[in-house]
């Protein structure tokens, strides 16, 4: 497992999909689809009715408690035949048939799922006195309070059903340019020496033992991006074109704010975490990298060192058994239902770790819906960043069960929260590591564990200045490569500092970051997520068995709560600027330590 580029041993788990169907042709896809499909029927002989039951509380109550209740029903049985497309075509992204399929299911599931745009339409032509009689009135109805609360939010974007279902039609089309994406970096081969590897692999080379290995990799890496730089272009401008004209049809004044009201926070709350992390470059990236410079013994880095070990020896490795009993016996940290949670996923075959041609890089944890399990995908190489890796998530999936008994429509979570398990569990995970490592690794894993720091707080927000800025460029027209690579420099250096050198060609690699094209604005939540983790953590070294109970109540209650109340248990404001000081603090500790060692 020490040698990277090797093929990873066949024994890596892969997923058995035969949970949700037993394959494309499986008579339950179909039923599951038609089973929607009445549903929604039946739902929408409710069209009209909410309204016209106005100064009727209870029957309104009534009403609303049975039309949500198919909608989630509904969204159950799609969301289970949608799911299982995209698993199956995140493994075989070389694979037309696949790719075909997945095209087929998403159209097929808009075209079921398009009527019923009228209920939000609907419940928001109620007035909130109204909706809160309604609720009061007919008790069962009360449950669904917090996914009203969401609806409500969006009352002022809303456009005319007309419009609202073309959007909904529009979809499945839409959804081309991430699919071609995502198969255009499927099919990428980066030459690097006698090798040719594919993305994942390249990737994880960037963090090869020897210099000279990671040079040829990112040398190779940097010509397989710049050929298909137009294209990815391409795929990155008609995002944020069409991303902008449907913001401007719904009133939002910024790129990131349609993000913002998903994921309940205030715009304002997120560019105070974004500046107070800007302004803390200097004492991090900044500071680590030069710490780090002069522990290889150079004056800088060239970029593809930023996540080199700090010796020529191989990295400690990891095989798949030894990496589940670290991460499951970190889980039991917490308690041992954290734990048996995490094992079923080992046991019932809910993770696919096997890296191979046409599966696409990354990792996940997709929660399909409430009744059903989630799955988790990862590429496992045997390195210190898998096991973190897949620490994370499982932290996810651990998640996604605990909150599945809300239900689908209450159990998703805005990404405020949503980062909050599965960095908390890598950070358990690395505690352990920490704890468990010989004197001699001490200084290695506390360059790893500064390193994904840096990558999940500064990075995720060099990434939302980038993303920031080209949509803002994009409202004016189309934004050439070589301008998008101007930004992604210009963001890129300020974040990693002097100390980095940015070599000719990096100015391509945005075009692998595949949460630009898939999910705009994405990308703060990991920081978010991160310096709240770091909150909870204090948190929970103060009183650790006082803590778990309150934390298993915050991760169980899905999205029933806005971030800030789920908060309020703890102790903690995140309104409050000072508390995102708490884990900016936190990462400087460690990077006091790691300078400590180099004294040593």
């Amino acid at each position: 497992m020490n040698a990277p580029f090797k093929t990873p041993t066949p024994d890596l788990p892969l997923w058995d999909l035969t949970d949700l169907y037993a394959a494309k042709d499986d008579p339950q896809l179909k039923a599951d689809m038609e089973a929607a499909r009445a549903s929604i029927t039946e739902m929408n002989a409710l069209a009209g009715r909410l309204v016209a039951a106005r100064g009727e509380p209870a029957l309104l109550g009534e009403r609303l408690d049975r039309a949500i209740a198919l909608y989630e029903q509904a969204a159950d049985r799609l969301g289970a035949v949608g799911a299982y497309a995209f698993l199956d075509a995140s493994t075989r992204r070389d694979d037309a048939a696949a790719q075909a399929f997945e095209a087929d299911v998403r159209t097929s599931l808009t075209e079921i799922s398009t009527p019923t745009v009228w209920l939000t339409l609907e419940i928001n032509q109620l007035e909130e006195p109204e909706v809160e009689a309604a609720l009061a009135a007919h008790a069962p109805a009360a449950r669904w309070r917090p996914w009203l609360r969401r609806v409500r939010a969006m009352k002022p974007h809303e456009l005319s059903e007309e419009l609202e279902t073309f959007l909904a039609e529009q979809m499945p089309v839409s959804a081309q340019w991430p699919r071609l994406f995502d198969e255009t970096l499927a099919d990428l081969r980066v030459k690097a020496g006698r090798d040719t590897l594919t993305l994942s692999e390249a990737l994880n080379g960037l963090s090869d033992p020897k210099a000279a290995r990671r040079k040829a990799v990112a040398e190779g890496l940097t010509e397989a991006l710049k050929a298909e730089t137009q294209t990815l272009g391409l795929v990155l401008n008609t995002v944020a074109a069409e991303k902008a004209l449907e913001d401007r049809k719904r009133g939002f004044k910024r790129p990131a704010d349609s993000r913002h009201l998903a994921n309940e926070v205030d715009g304002e709350a997120v560019d105070a975490m974004v500046e107070a992390v800007t302004a803390a470059y200097p004492r991090l990236s900044h500071r680590y990298y030069a710490a780090k410079a002069r522990a290889l013994g150079v004056k800088t880095l060239n970029h593809w060192d930023r996540n080199a070990p700090l010796t020529t020896k191989p990295p400690r490795g990891f095989d798949w058994l030894q990496g589940r009993a670290l991460v499951l016996d970190s889980f039991s940290d917490l308690g041992p239902e954290f734990a048996e949670r995490a094992g079923i996923f080992f046991d019932r075959n809910w993770i696919d770790a096997r890296p191979r041609a046409g599966k696409q890089s990354g990792a996940y944890a997709h929660p399909v819906t409430a009744d059903r399990h989630p799955y988790v995908f990862l590429n496992w190489m045997g390195e210190r960043r898998d096991v973190l890796t897949l620490a994370h998530e499982l932290g996810h999936g651990v998640h996604q069960t605990l909150a599945a008994g809300a239900g689908s429509l209450l159990a998703d979570t805005p990404l405020t929260l949503a980062e909050t398990a599965s960095i908390f569990a890598e950070g358990l995970t690395f505690d352990r590591l920490l704890e468990t490592a010989p004197e001699a690794e001490r200084q290695g894993l506390l360059a790893g564990r500064i390193e994904d720091g840096l990558n999940t707080v500064v990075r995720q927000i060099a990434f939302h200045r980038f993303e920031t800025r080209f949509h803002d460029e994009r409202r004016t027209g189309e934004v050439g490569a070589e301008r998008i690579g101007e930004i992604w420099l210009e963001e890129m250096g300020a974040s990693l500092g002097p100390a980095i050198t940015l070599n000719d060609g990096y100015e391509h690699w945005w075009a692998y970051v595949s949460h630009f094209v898939h999910s705009p604005f994405y990308v703060y939540a990991y920081a978010f997520g991160d310096l709240l983790v770091a909150a909870l953590m204090e948190t929970r070294r103060k009183d650790p068995v006082g803590f778990t109970p309150l934390y298993r109540e915050l991760l169980a209650g899905g999205g029933t709560r806005p971030y800030d109340a789920a908060l309020n248990p703890f102790g903690l404001n995140p309104r409050d600027p000072a508390f995102w000081d708490i884990g900016l603090l936190r990462l400087e500790r460690l990077i006091e330590a790691f300078e400590d060692t180099l004294e040593a």
